[in-house]
């Protein structure tokens, strides 16, 4: 970064030099960085602020005070109206996610931000850096096709600068590991596209490069997986175990491809029928699991070995506790990795493996039910049907209600929290600027008024394309001005749109409940009829029902005094 000569940046430097060669997550930084920070506020220097900042994230401890952090890095690179530190305050937020939290998505939104900031930039550096970030993660999504092209430019890059002679030795050194991890990506690319002539011929360049050289051991070891991984496909086996060892004794701290190591170590002890090192290989994959809530799409087969395994051997409680460990698996994968969810083959989907959990459970537990079940029977319906009767009780006082609102214009969404409660301290909120958190609530409210929240399938994701900002930043405007996350917000505007058409036009009592739902942009009719429920108190079953026994008995109201009418004439007429 560079600073103009001048006496406020010796300043800095000097109070820099005491902590700067700390090493990373020293908390005692922080007697120097705090005053630091202090002293950059004070004097408005933003571009001292920024760097204080990135300090901070750099000895933090806490993976949260790192993620506060670099959004005070953000506000500050703004502040400066430098693009490029603007663009290298996203990278720093995003390697957080993506290095210390395993979090794929909200790491791509952040490195997508870099990257736009990044576009204009004459610093080759951090656009191939931008670059090399947003890449990793698109790999880890699978978007393989979309990365080849990047990683091979990032390659080319790293590579010249890193043989350019004039260059500083600690310019060189990252350049290498610029060139390195781009290698190391691009391999990953190339497996997933089947192209095994340009996978073995980078691996053993990568192979070469890191030959007996301790900087890059850690770059050693992912050309060693991959080296491990490409023994594997050619059926040699026990050569696939011995370099995944390898890589196994290099790799620190990176639990993700520490797990594929073990993965692929199991597969090649099964293909060599050594079933009992191929199981105990698999158990440490889920003691990973277990330990830090993560797991790749593709070791999701892991499971379903472990549950086949027990399956045949008839232990059904570890068969219960791995295919419970293989529905929180399927969880984190929907979740994290949406776009290879769809893709991967899967031996047992969501509703078999929750029928077969059930089915588990219940052969655990079955005598103790069968012995229960007669006696309990006649508790039961006696239940049921005082159930139903408070329940019909209910349903009418919860419409009653419910029509009241309507009637007098109350039913309306709830007011935002910054209308409700008192103003949160500045450290309790999430730091977005302020024109970006008005400029999104002004988006807000034009998408609410026009009713744009009917679309089908709308997400977080499109939603925020469309409004031309972010997921994490739209996420955090409503969760903090509106008092609920992105779901329920889009949930209570549907619900509250189809509950005044059902109240107001007559012929949406005829719709079926799939017709409802869709009508107001929601694909399921269950999350329909549960949205419905808990916005307001009553199914739309319950709903309807009740709204057409009102309108047929205001209907035969009318008749009946228009009928009384009628009588009262015809006894005047024939009297006279």
């Amino acid at each position: 970064m560079a600073f103009s000569k001048d006496k406020p940046q010796k300043e800095y430097e000097d109070i820099r030099k005491i902590y700067e060669f700390y090493p990373k997550d020293d908390t005692r930084a922080f007697i120097y960085i705090n005053p630091y920070i202090a002293k950059a506020k004070k004097e408005k220097q933003y571009r001292y602020l920024f760097q204080g900042y990135k300090d901070a994230v750099f000895f933090s401890k806490s993976l949260q005070n790192k993620l506060q952090y670099s959004d005070s890095c953000i506000n500050a690179a703004y502040k400066t109206q430098d693009e490029d530190l603007i663009s290298s305050a996203y990278v720093l937020k995003g390697s957080v996610y993506y290095v210390r939290l395993k979090k794929y998505k909200p790491a791509l939104d952040e490195y997508l931000m870099a990257y736009k900031y990044s576009k204009n930039t004459s610093d080759l550096y951090l656009k191939n850096k931008v670059s090399y970030h947003l890449g990793v993660v698109k790999n880890y999504l699978g978007y393989y096709e979309e990365t080849e092209e990047l990683f091979q430019n990032c390659v080319t890059y790293f590579e010249k600068e890193a043989n350019n002679p004039s260059a500083h030795k600690n310019d060189i050194f990252n350049n290498q590991k610029g060139y390195l991890n781009s290698l190391h990506q691009l391999i990953i690319c190339q497996i997933n596209l089947k192209d095994t002539q340009k996978t073995d011929s980078l691996i053993q360049i990568g192979l070469l490069k890191t030959f007996n050289n301790p900087d890059f051991s850690l770059e050693r070891s992912y050309f060693l997986k991959c080296k491990g991984l490409s023994e594997y496909s050619n059926g040699r086996y026990q050569s696939a175990i011995d370099y995944l060892n390898q890589s196994l004794g290099l790799i620190k701290d990176d639990f993700a491809w520490q797990s594929v190591d073990y993965f692929y170590i199991g597969k090649s002890y099964a293909a060599l029928d050594k079933k009992d090192l191929a199981i105990s290989t698999f158990k440490k994959i889920d003691s990973m699991f277990v330990k830090y809530d993560f797991v790749l799409p593709e070791l999701r087969e892991n499971y379903e070995i472990l549950i086949n395994h027990y399956k045949s051997k008839k232990e059904h409680e570890k068969q219960l506790y791995y295919t419970t460990q293989l529905l929180k698996a399927d969880s984190i994968i929907s979740r994290d990795f949406a776009y290879l969810s769809l893709k991967i083959h899967r031996e047992y989907d969501t509703n078999s493996l929750l029928e077969e959990k059930g089915r588990l459970e219940k052969a655990n537990i079955w005598s103790g039910v069968f012995l229960t079940a007669f006696a309990g029977l006649a508790l039961v319906l006696y239940l049921i049907l005082r159930k139903r009767f408070k329940n019909e009780k209910n349903i009418l006082s919860k419409y009653l209600a419910l029509e009241e609102k309507l009637r007098t214009h109350k039913y309306v969404s709830p007011e935002p929290v910054s209308a409700l409660a008192p103003e949160q301290p500045d450290e309790k909120k999430t730091h977005i600027t302020e024109a970006i958190r008005q400029d999104l609530l002004q988006k807000l409210k034009k998408f609410e008024d026009k009713k744009q929240f009917t679309q089908k399938g709308l997400t977080i994701q499109k939603l925020a394309i469309q409004l031309e900002t972010n997921s994490n930043y739209l996420s955090n405007v409503i969760n903090e001005e509106k008092g609920m996350n992105f779901n329920k917000y889009l949930g209570d505007l549907r619900i509250r749109y189809i509950t005044c058409l059902l109240f107001e036009k007559n012929k949406y009592l005829n719709y079926t409940i799939d017709s409802l739902a869709k009508e107001c942009g929601i694909a399921s009719r269950q999350n329909f009829s549960d949205l419905f429920f808990e916005i307001n108190g009553i199914r739309p079953t319950d709903f309807i029902r009740k709204r057409k026994k009102e309108l047929e008995n205001n209907h035969n109201n009318q008749f009946s005094n228009s009928s009384s009418t009628l009588d009262s004439i015809r006894s005047i007429i024939f009297k006279n």
